[in-house]
C-alpha cells in the first residue's frame, strides 16, 4: 500500500487526510465571496439604472412647429369650444418649372429699355371713368436723323435689324491651348445700310475673347431697322460662344 503523506519542513506529517479536512471550508468560503461579488455587482447595475432613468425624466422634450402648424387661440369665453385648424393639402406646382431647350430653339436676344428711357416717350391718356373731363395727350416720337443714336438710348422701331451674313470669330491660339471656354456679348450700332459702325464689348466671360468677337461683329451684315418706313441706326446685341471642339 502506496503511503499518501509527505514530510513537512518542521517534520510533521500532511497528506490526503487533511486536504479532505480543509476542502469544505475552502470550498464554503470560495461560493460565499463569489455569491458576495455577483450581488454586488448586479446591485451596482441597478442602481446605474434608477439613475440613469431619473435623468432621463428630468430632460424636456422641445418640439419645435412652424406658424402655419399652429391653431387658433384659444377663446376667452369658456362657454365657446375651441376650433380645430385642419390644413388643406399641399398642391405640388405644375408650372413655372424651366425646361432646358436647343440654342436653336431660344428666343433671340434683346436690348430692353430702361424706365428712363421708357419715360422720354410720352404715351396718350384715354378718357377718364370719374368725370366729363377729358384728358389727351400726343405720342411724340423723333423722326429718323443721321445723328449716331447713343449706346444706351432707346430707339423706338417699326422692324428690327435681323443678321444677312454671320461671321464666326477665330478662336485665340492662347485661349485653345489653356482650353479656355466663354461668351461674350457684343453691341453692335448698325448704320441705315444694315453695316455695323462701331462694336463694344458690354459683357465677356475672358478678356483674350474680346477683340476677336469685335473683330467678327465689324464683319456682320443686318438688314436695316425700319422707322416710319425710314432705315434709321440701331445698337443690337450679338452673343459670341467660344466652344473647343471635342470631337
Amino acid at each position: 500500500m502506496e503511503d499518501n503523506t509527505f514530510v513537512m519542513g518542521n517534520n510533521s506529517e500532511y497528506g490526503a487526510f487533511e486536504l479532505k479536512k480543509l476542502y469544505p471550508k475552502n470550498f464554503g468560503m470560495g461560493l460565499t465571496i463569489a455569491i458576495l461579488i455577483h450581488l454586488f455587482l448586479i446591485g451596482t447595475y441597478i442602481f446605474i439604472q434608477a439613475i440613469t432613468k431619473d435623468n432621463d425624466n428630468d430632460i424636456a422634450t422641445v418640439r419645435i412647429l412652424k406658424y402655419s402648424e399652429l391653431g387658433p387661440p384659444p377663446s376667452l369665453d369658456k362657454n365657446v369650444a375651441q376650433q380645430i385648424k385642419v390644413q388643406a393639402p399641399t398642391i405640388k406646382p405644375n408650372i413655372g418649372i424651366p425646361k432646358p431647350v436647343p440654342d436653336a430653339q431660344a428666343p433671340k436676344e434683346q436690348t430692353i429699355a430702361t424706365q428712363q428711357e421708357m419715360n422720354q416717350v410720352a404715351a396718350p391718356v384715354g378718357e377718364g371713368s370719374g368725370g366729363n373731363v377729358k384728358i389727351t395727350q400726343d405720342l411724340k416720337v423723333q423722326a429718323p436723323t443721321d445723328q449716331e443714336p447713343g449706346i444706351n438710348e432707346f430707339i423706338p422701331v417699326e422692324k428690327e435689324p435681323q443678321v444677312v451674313k454671320s461671321v464666326q470669330p477665330v478662336y485665340p491660339e492662347l485661349a485653345k491651348r489653356a482650353g479656355v471656354e466663354g461668351t461674350v456679348w457684343v453691341k453692335i450700332l448698325v448704320d441705315k445700310k444694315g453695316k455695323p459702325l462701331k462694336a463694344v464689348v458690354i459683357k465677356s466671360d475672358s478678356d483674350v475673347f474680346n477683340q476677336p468677337a469685335k473683330n467678327a461683329a465689324m464683319q456682320f451684315i443686318f438688314t436695316p431697322a425700319i422707322q416710319h418706313k425710314a432705315p434709321v441706326m440701331v445698337w443690337v446685341v450679338v452673343p459670341f460662344k467660344f466652344k473647343l471642339n471635342t470631337n
